[in-house]
């Protein structure tokens, strides 16, 4: 009798509290700022057994499917407790945030049925019909989106979305960022990637990078957030050695240093090495982020972002004109050498590669028209002006007195990222370099006044010559 009054006295209690039994059906949950193409599910892990009018006064009962999250032992129990009657209330100072965590992986390892899912197609998912209770609601983002009481209806706002990465390239004839860039061989290249942290429970963040063989890490990165540099090895580790995607390195983030909303910079560089892929297929560096959210540990990734680096080549053909027809000179020598700041640098090539430059013209190499097709092709070199001077022509030839000016300008197709080259030279040629050698006097560059002046000279020093001859026997005849 003692346990039938005690029973009937929380009833009495219960009912008096509440005043009104909870509704079945009755309930709604909206979500806000839902990200589109995103799965939402809800779960209701508590009945909402009776209520006040007015909401204020709530009682809970674990829903039968989540009885094993709470029984002695599980989970569940570090959060909450439940009387003999099954009542639920909320233990003192326990998160929230944990306890979704822990009930989206049991739900995950235990296939616990939903009680609605549907996939955004706009901006606000809305499930209807609910019957009342606690609700865990969650995103195929991954992360905790909220846990909430339909009371009889609640609007949600989405805390949550994919963290984002951005990577971008440095062009060094305009000094600004973006996603092309052109370089010679030798040349460092400076790369700079964002990340932009919008998840709620920002944990295991990995930035792997990779490079293409043309282009060589130069070991170091500078990380910040805002103008706060972090600290290696305390706030991340740089790694280079061991990595099983085939990345180039990886930042990885200590847990707890990111925060939602944080805009993350890391800084590197790279040189452009003699593997360079030339001409319009480049030289690719891929990014991407690899994170958890927070409320389960599997792993995600971001799309990927790349840029790409262009190295550049052009021909030389050194030729003589043979009954009206181009015939191939061997034994011409050239450098070739491009002006910075005023001061000439000469290029240093090997195997057909540049190597570097030298401001010394005697180290600089000496290109030889070979005996074959008299021509010779100069690999690795940057969108820019050059000059190819001439220090010997062929035995019986004319040396060039200028050297020619060659430009090379190129354009990228965005939608394949294959780009083209265009070599102009002289005044207005382009394509192969053409260089002409003619017999005689040393002759002015390609483009200049040619043999011209020296006819007019030639003549007019003929005619002098007949005219005191004629002069001289009139002298003579007169005598």
């Amino acid at each position: 009798m003692k346990r039938v009054v005690s029973t009937l006295l929380a009833l009495v209690l219960v009912l008096a509290l509440a005043g009104t039994a909870a509704a079945a059906g009755e309930g709604s949950i909206t979500i806000d700022n839902a990200v589109v193409g995103k799965t939402y599910t809800i779960y209701r892990i508590f009945d909402l057994d009776s209520h006040s009018e007015d909401y204020q006064a709530l009682n809970y009962k674990v829903s039968a499917k989540w009885d094993e999250f709470f029984k002695t032992g599980a989970e569940g129990l570090n959060y909450v407790d439940i009387d003999e009657l099954g009542y639920v209330t909320w233990k003192e100072n326990a998160s929230a945030a944990d306890f979704a965590a822990k009930a989206i992986a049991f739900a995950t390892a235990n296939s616990i049925d939903h009680d609605g899912q549907t996939k955004a197609t706009s901006g606000e998912v809305k499930f209807t019909g609910l019957d009342l209770g606690y609700y865990l609601v969650q995103s195929d983002l991954g992360a905790l989106c909220s846990l909430d009481t339909t009371m009889p209806n609640v609007t949600i706002k989405e805390k949550n979305s994919e963290p984002t990465v951005e990577k971008k390239v440095k062009e060094d004839s305009t000094g600004a960022f973006g996603e092309t860039n052109d370089a010679d061989i030798g040349q460092t290249v400076d790369f700079e990637t964002t990340i932009t942290v919008v998840d709620g429970q920002p944990k295991g963040y990995v930035l792997h990078d990779t490079m293409s063989a043309g282009l060589t890490f130069n070991g170091k990165v500078e990380v910040k957030i805002g103008n706060r540099t972090l600290k290696a090895d305390t706030d991340y580790t740089l790694v280079t050695a061991d990595l099983n995607d085939g990345c180039t390195f990886e930042v990885r983030f200590v847990d707890g240093q990111l925060k939602p909303n944080d805009v993350v910079t890391v800084t590197y560089s790279a040189t452009v090495n003699e593997k360079a892929v030339i001409g319009g297929e480049c030289n690719p560096n891929t990014t991407k982020l690899s994170y958890t959210d927070g409320s389960t540990t599997t792993k995600k990734d971001t799309p990927e972002s790349k840029t790409y680096t262009y190295v550049w080549e052009f021909d030389v053909l050194k030729y003589t004109m043979k009954e009206n027809a181009e015939t191939p000179l061997a034994g011409a020598k050239f450098v070739l050498y491009k002006t910075v700041d005023g001061k000439n640098y000469y290029v240093k090539v090997t195997d057909g590669k540049v190597t570097g430059w030298t401001e010394t013209k005697a180290e600089g190499t000496v290109f030889e028209t070979p005996d074959d097709d008299g021509s010779f092709t100069i690999s690795g070199l940057d969108t820019d002006t050059y000059y190819l001077e001439e220090v010997e022509a062929p035995a019986g030839y004319n040396k060039l007195a200028a050297p020619v000016k060659v430009t090379i300008t190129a354009t990228i197709n965005t939608a394949t990222n294959v780009g083209t080259a265009t070599v102009t030279y002289g005044e207005n040629s382009t394509g192969t370099v053409k260089i002409e050698n003619k017999t005689g006097v040393e002759l002015p560059s390609t483009g200049g006044v040619g043999t011209t002046i020296f006819y007019v000279i030639g003549g007019l020093l003929m005619a002098v010559a007949v005219v005191l001859l004629v002069t001289k026997k009139k002298m003579s005849a007169t005598k």
